[in-house]
């Protein structure tokens, strides 16, 4: 796999800055989704509230996993970046 063309070190500080903000975004949206999912299939089946406290725990689990991905993510880049000085 070849590498991408490096990019200037403030747009790599920025690009990075962006993705870890992500995070503030990514981590409630995956709850919400997961609690609407979990309420709506708990409407339809009429198992009110269980699905939706299931669901509302995979979107938790979802917003860690995405959080967890990003920031590892990132600390190979930033120490990938390290090395190459």
């Amino acid at each position: 796999m070849t590498k991408p063309p490096s990019a200037p070190s403030g747009l790599r500080r920025a690009r990075r800055f962006a993705e870890a903000a992500s995070i503030g975004i990514a981590f409630p949206v995956a709850l919400g989704l997961g609690y609407l999912w979990g309420a709506w299939m708990d409407r339809t089946f009429g198992t009110a509230p269980y699905l939706t406290w299931i669901f509302s725990g995979f979107g938790v689990v979802a917003g860690f996993l995405n959080a967890f991905r990003v920031a590892l993510r990132l600390a190979k880049e930033e120490e990938e970046e390290d090395q190459g000085r």
